[in-house]
């Protein structure tokens, strides 16, 4: 990208997302297209790249977005915003949960409630004791009042509907999809040398 007015805009957004963001190791950002292309609102695309990050509490190893093309109202742009959308676009693109990063994180407000969440329609018990990620397998151990050995369950994930679906060996526990964001669409899931990587796209509309 050797466009200067890109350029320009690349470094500002950078700056914009690490401010939005409590912790971000690496971060590559390019814009696609033309500062010609920029000047009449339209951008071809971003990707992105980031390592070691934390939004909102929730620690995302990696990241790597793909827009499709954007298109910007310069006419209403407001101070302190970027960008400002003319028409909602596609991003598509992956994220990597390393798996004592993201026990840590369903043990912990503000995702404690998810990892109860968890707990309860997996095992039928709250609170969550711990999130191991072992192969291909998710391992959920939750402690018993009155007991020193706490129920562990094992699940494989997958990707349908738009969600991650947890399936059990036990054919009395019915799958259990994930809550999720409407905009938000897993097509993928899977678990491997102790991480959890989502592939999907969402929608990003205007505010």
């Amino acid at each position: 990208m050797s466009d200067p007015l890109l350029q320009l805009i690349s470094s500002g957004l950078k700056l914009w997302l690490r401010s939005r963001c409590t912790q971000i190791g690496t971060l590559e950002l390019q814009l696609k297209g033309s500062g010609l292309g920029l000047l009449t609102g339209r951008l071809a695309g971003v990707s992105l790249n980031a390592r070691d990050v934390c939004f909102q509490g929730l620690p995302l190893q990696q990241v790597t977005l793909d827009s499709e093309a954007i298109q910007l109202d310069l006419q209403v742009l407001k101070p302190g915003k970027m960008v400002a959308l003319q028409h909602p676009f596609k991003v598509t693109g992956s994220v990597t949960f390393q798996g004592t990063a993201l026990n840590q994180a369903l043990l912990t407000p503000p995702w404690s409630w998810l990892g109860d969440w968890l707990a309860e329609q997996l095992m039928g018990i709250t609170p969550l004791g711990s999130l191991r990620l072992h192969d291909d397998i998710v391992e959920l151990e939750a402690p018993i009042a009155g007991s020193d050995t706490p129920l562990q369950r094992r699940f494989h994930v997958n990707a349908a509907q738009g969600t991650v679906i947890f399936e059990s060996d036990r054919a009395s526990t019915p799958p259990t999809a994930l809550p999720m964001d409407a905009n938000i669409q897993i097509e993928e899931a899977t678990v491997s040398a102790g991480r959890l990587v989502l592939h999907g796209y969402a929608q990003v509309t205007p505010d």
